[in-house]
């Protein structure tokens, strides 16, 4: 929906010099946020199809394009669906309907989906089949591999299928959401056809590994082990006659559907917001069906059986070649034993000052002693974890208050809050059960608290709770003090080592102290509005940060320094954007590092010709939102959760946090930023037109993660050098 907001203009020069009126609502100063997302998609394929990444990296990149369409279809296309159902006529950001974004979002996706399928089986199977790794189809398997499909067939897949017939007596079965099914038809003993389901079990692994001849290969003069997979689906189609005894097997067709799993949850009405999530999540697997992939050769016959039971469309049917499903290609890609076809490893940074064994003291000494900022992946997520398993058991904390929006499986921040518990400690905890995707996890976690004695807390009516912030209270000599840690990601020690984030630990007296209005805010009632040091959504960030850029304008028309540079996720909040509009327009210079979805367009004479946007996609998730501002020479900049989305700013407890320490400014100015902005390898330059192109590439070869990950790797050699100039 296009947000409702004063009209605003400015002044801006024609070509014969005169000023014109032009109206900053104009729907053609905007892209579409939905075409935008897919956009990002298409350079994350760009990431399959780079030959300067390794092989294994290429076919990762492209399991992650079918992951992020999943998404897409469940999350946006769904949204979309439901606004034209219901006869939503708003226009968005761009001025389209619903109808009109669902009908382009349909033809770019399916594109996009058709492209990526085409790319798996007409290059990188052959690529990977030259280097050792052989993905084939069951048709191409040797007798020895066939016979050995079959026995693993019939010992470990034949036990667990389920076949379903559909007939009078049998009604159309629920298909479940991202399965992968065998659409079957038999003919009886008397001629008569028959229709019939088989779901491919979930715990199956999607590539089934067969005997590989040769055994071994030569890869750059060393023997390398050859691996051979087939199609486990194919497998079970091969076998099917197992399952229908008696019966001769007409066609096996196999199909894949895409249900809508955004979730409308009534909070108001909600007596017990876990339980109404817990309904949520289960009614998830009902949802309406937005997309059925299937492969050409599907007779008519077949497909519309399908059509007409899923309540579905010819719209939302998606022909792709192939076997189908991309996303399911990440785990055999993770147990593949050929680090030379894979990223090369790195251990990542942990500085003298915070490491257990060389630190004076424990790690509540180390926090006095000076404030410290953590940048992940290149540095560990270990010191996190030790701040919370030594609150845990340290003597003299008396409390421990943090939220968790994803925290993953077997997670060890949630152990060490369990044990802190044990140990007497009040801890009280914010678990974001609203997270998408992620509600049934957390779910768990939360109850798992709640019996271990843990105060929980499921979020705030109306809002969701995004922001990630942990503080420890602890007693010193009847002095009480706060230790607080801030980030821009999730408390996750798993995606810790693939996302870019960054967090901060400070007893800044005022950011504790604002930690703790915070938590009050979160876990009881607080109306306060002011906040000493911390900008907090949706209280004061909108404000503060339209304050930020509009004394950026001020210091440019004063003749003072002027320069923005905001890195984000997204940029999609109309007000936000025509005040960047507005500066531009008064000759600040902004930069601006947004790695998905982007809805300004930049160099348009008169409104945006001062502004860059550059995407980075590369090894590790951009996932860090970071906020500079030159502010006349004397420099601000902000760190936090919140990207540049009217949910952020307006339904989300966000929080921005400011980085003062001159060490920690330099770094994030010199190295950080710089560096995006330097990139010429990674970096997309989106253009006026809405197209995103990389830099030429005749000069200077830099991109950004190599860089840091390169500064990284100095770091430890000057620490090895010179260690007592870090105490």
């Amino acid at each position: 929906m296009r947000e409702t907001a004063e009209k605003k203009t400015i002044l801006a020069s024609s070509n014969n010099g005169e000023s014109q009126a032009l109206d900053l609502e104009d729907f053609s100063l905007y892209n579409n946020r939905e075409l935008s997302l897919l956009d990002f998609q298409y350079r994350v394929f760009e990431e399959a199809q780079d030959e300067d990444n390794p092989l294994l990296e290429r076919l990762k990149f492209l399991s992650i394009v079918g992951s992020n369409l999943d998404e897409f279809y469940m999350v946006r296309v769904g949204g979309l669906k439901k606004q034209v159902a219901s006869g939503v006529t708003d226009l968005s950001i761009d001025g389209r309907t619903p109808a009109e974004q669902l009908l382009a979002v349909r033809t770019e996706a399916q594109r996009l989906m058709q492209t990526a399928h085409e790319y798996l089986f007409t290059t990188l199977i052959p690529e990977l089949a030259a280097s050792g790794i052989r993905i084939l189809d069951y048709s191409e398997l040797t007798a020895r591999q066939k016979e050995e499909a079959t026995w693993k067939y019939e010992q470990t897949i034949f036990p667990v299928l389920t076949p379903l017939a559909v007939d009078p007596s049998h009604p159309f079965p629920h298909i479940s959401n991202l399965s992968l099914n065998l659409a079957v038809l038999v003919r009886d003993e008397l001629g008569g056809e028959r229709f019939a389901r088989v779901k491919v079990p979930r715990p199956l692994s999607r590539l089934m590994p067969v005997i590989s001849e040769p055994l071994k290969i030569k890869v750059n003069s060393s023997t390398r082990r050859v691996y051979s997979f087939v199609w486990v689906e194919q497998v079970i189609a091969a076998n099917l006659q197992s399952l229908f005894p008696g019966m001769k097997i007409e066609a096996v067709h196999p199909f894949r559907i895409t249900r809508n799993a955004d979730l409308t949850i009534q909070e108001q009405e909600a007596d017990d917001l876990l339980e109404t999530m817990e309904q949520g999540v289960r009614q998830r697997r009902l949802g309406s069906v937005l997309r059925l992939t299937v492969n050409p050769d599907m007779p008519e016959q077949v497909r519309s059986i399908l059509i007409e039971n899923m309540a579905t469309d010819e719209n939302d049917v998606v022909i792709v070649n192939g076997p189908l499903g991309l996303a399911s290609l990440m785990e055999p890609i993770s147990e593949i034993d050929r680090f030379d076809l894979k990223y090369q490893p790195f251990v990542p940074f942990t500085s003298l000052r915070l490491k257990s064994e060389t630190r004076d003291g424990d790690f509540f000494t180390v926090v006095r002693a000076q404030n410290h900022l953590v940048h992940h992946p290149y540095d560990s997520f270990s010191p996190v974890i030790e701040f919370l398993e030594a609150a845990s058991t340290d003597p003299s904390v008396l409390a421990i208050k943090m939220t968790l929006y994803r925290v993953g499986s077997r997670s060890p921040i949630v152990r060490a809050l369990m044990k802190a518990r044990e140990n007497g400690k009040q801890v009280a905890v914010l678990v974001e059960v609203k997270a998408r995707f992620d509600e049934a996890s957390n779910i768990g976690w939360a109850r798992a608290l709640e019996r271990e004695g843990v105060h929980v807390i499921y979020g705030v009516i109306g809002l969701k709770t995004h922001t990630k912030v942990a503080l420890v209270i602890r007693n010193e000599g009847g002095h009480i003090r706060r230790y607080v840690h801030l980030s821009t990601g999730n408390y996750n020690s798993v995606t810790a080592h693939i996302y870019e984030d960054l967090g901060f630990f400070t007893i800044d007296p005022k950011i504790g102290e604002d930690a703790s209005d915070l938590f009050n805010f979160l876990t009881g009632y607080s109306e306060k509005r002011n906040y000493s040091k911390l900008v907090v959504a949706p209280i004061n960030l909108r404000k503060r940060f339209t304050e930020l850029v509009r004394r950026e304008i001020d210091h440019c028309k004063a003749g003072r320094e002027s320069h923005l540079i905001l890195k984000t996720n997204a940029l999609v909040d109309g007000k936000i954007i025509r005040l960047l509009y507005e500066a531009s327009q008064a000759g600040v210079k902004i930069d601006l590092l947004v790695r998905g979805i982007c809805c300004l367009k930049p160099g348009i004479s008169g409104v945006s010709e001062n502004i860059n946007v550059i995407s980075v996609v590369g090894r590790f998730l951009e996932h860090s939102r970071i906020y500079y501002f030159t502010n006349g020479g004397n420099e601000e900049i902000y760190l936090g959760s919140a990207d540049l989305m009217p949910r952020n700013l307006n339904r989300r407890v966000e929080l921005l946090f400011p980085i003062q320490d001159e060490e920690y400014v330099r770094y994030l100015r010199d190295v950080v930023l710089e560096s995006y902005l330097r990139d010429t390898v990674k970096a997309r330059y989106l253009d006026v037109d809405g197209v995103y192109s990389r830099r030429d590439g005749s000069g200077e070869r830099l991109a950004v993660q190599e860089e840091l990950l390169r500064v990284r790797a100095g770091w430890v050699e000057e620490e090895q050098q010179h260690p007592w100039e870090l105490f």
